[in-house]
């Protein structure tokens, strides 16, 4: 292990580890001295305003911005994350879903799948390749867990928003990653589809950690897992929906908006 990689028992606990994460653009304190933990096997939802810098803290985990200074570890800290760029953190199991699906439209639901399974991507692998039993068994899983199994030879671009947000996740979890960052996932969606995706997001979350950044306080409460408010880049509560709904200062900055 790098000498410089912090071996504390806490870090080599979290899968996830910033501490002391700062970033500027342009003069303006995006990040601002930001640490947070996630555990193997956690799932966490991050709420606050806009501008408190939630989507910088997912770019500096996935490797699209570098912090200034700061700890950003992965897998119990054997892992410094700015050291790598978003392609290799990707190939180490860092997944991402943006607001926005993006969806292969033209391909039908469990080819989208398909295209988006872990395997050996080598130009050998890929002239000899072809869709066998385990295959088989993973796409029907994963359409199982996303409830399109009854859609899979539909073309992705007849679903609707709802339905493309579930094929989406559907293709992160083919990548079979230890993180899966998920942003804003029941925007534009009924009420009815943001509960089948709170769910959906419950199920994922017995076998893989989830961060979940969401503006929706009603989903967050469904998913009941411990929340986190970040305001101006930094930490500003943390505990569950209850106790951080309860914090002043939440209610200042955030939901007394």
């Amino acid at each position: 292990m790098d000498a410089t990689i912090p071996t504390d028992a806490k870090v080599t606990q979290s899968l996830l580890y910033l501490n002391g994460v700062s970033v500027t653009f342009d003069g303006f304190r995006a990040i601002n001295n930001l640490s947070l933990e996630l555990a193997p096997g956690e799932m966490r939802a991050i709420i606050g305003p806009n501008g408190a810098g939630k989507t910088t803290m997912m770019d500096i985990i996935t490797g699209k911005t570098k912090p200034d200074t700061g700890d950003v570890l992965f897998d119990r800290g054997a892992i410094d994350l700015t050291t790598k760029d978003e392609s290799a953190i990707a190939q180490l199991g860092i997944g991402r879903k943006f607001q926005k699906p993006t969806v292969f439209e033209n391909q039908t639901v469990e080819d989208n799948v398909l295209l988006a399974l872990k395997d050996d991507r080598s130009v050998l692998a890929n002239l000899m390749w072809s869709a066998g039993p385990s295959n088989e068994e993973r796409i029907a899983k994963i359409l199982g867990t996303i409830g399109l199994a009854a859609h899979r030879h539909r073309q992705a671009g007849s679903l609707s928003h709802g339905q493309k947000q579930w094929l989406e996740i559907g293709m992160l979890i083919a990548q079979d990653p230890k993180l899966l960052l998920v942003d804003e996932p029941v925007a534009g969606m009924t009420d009815a589809e943001s509960m089948t995706t709170a769910d959906l997001l419950r199920e994922i979350a017995k076998d893989h950690s989830v961060v979940v950044v969401e503006h929706d306080m009603e989903f967050v409460r469904r998913l009941g897992v411990k929340v986190t408010v970040l305001h101006e880049g930094s930490v500003l509560a943390e505990g569950s929906i209850d106790e951080v709904s309860a914090n002043e200062r939440v209610v200042e900055v955030y939901l007394g908006r």
